[in-house]
């Protein structure tokens, strides 16, 4: 078995706090409205494939690191609109029409669990392509 580099324990640090926080905050949201709203239950299903793939990067990041990165961005892309509407959930409401079941009364929320999320996600991201491109330049 070959050992792992820094790289790799930090790509698979960052995939394990993403899924971490992504669990904890999407059973806060699961058994709510929210997973059952023309908008947000997409957002939610979203970012529970986002959870999912999180997973499969974190178990393939000792052996195939750039494909880890691969689902790993994936799931970055899958999981940050979830946040995101947490945090500034007035700018969806302005492109997105519609009936919502709760009024807007803020156009921006701090919420603690959402930022650290999109922060994780951001680490995971850059450490993700990092990844990729430093396998691309030997070849």
């Amino acid at each position: 078995m070959k050992k792992t580099s820094k790289q790799e324990e930090w790509q698979g640090i960052a995939y394990l706090a993403c899924a971490g926080v992504l669990w904890i905050h999407l059973d806060d949201f699961g058994a709510s409205e929210f997973s059952g709203g023309r908008l947000t239950g997409k957002l939610f299903a979203m970012a529970d494939l986002g959870f999912a793939l999180f997973l499969v990067a974190l178990l393939l990041t000792v052996f195939f690191p750039r494909v880890a990165a691969t689902f790993a961005l994936t799931a970055t892309l899958l999981c940050l609109p979830f946040y995101l509407y947490i945090v500034m959930p007035e700018p969806y409401r302005r492109i997105l029409k519609g009936e919502y079941s709760l009024p807007l009364q803020r156009p921006s929320v701090w919420n603690n669990w959402a930022v650290l999320g999109i922060f994780s996600l951001g680490v995971a991201g850059i450490l993700s392509l990092r990844s990729f491109f430093k396998g691309r330049t030997h070849g």
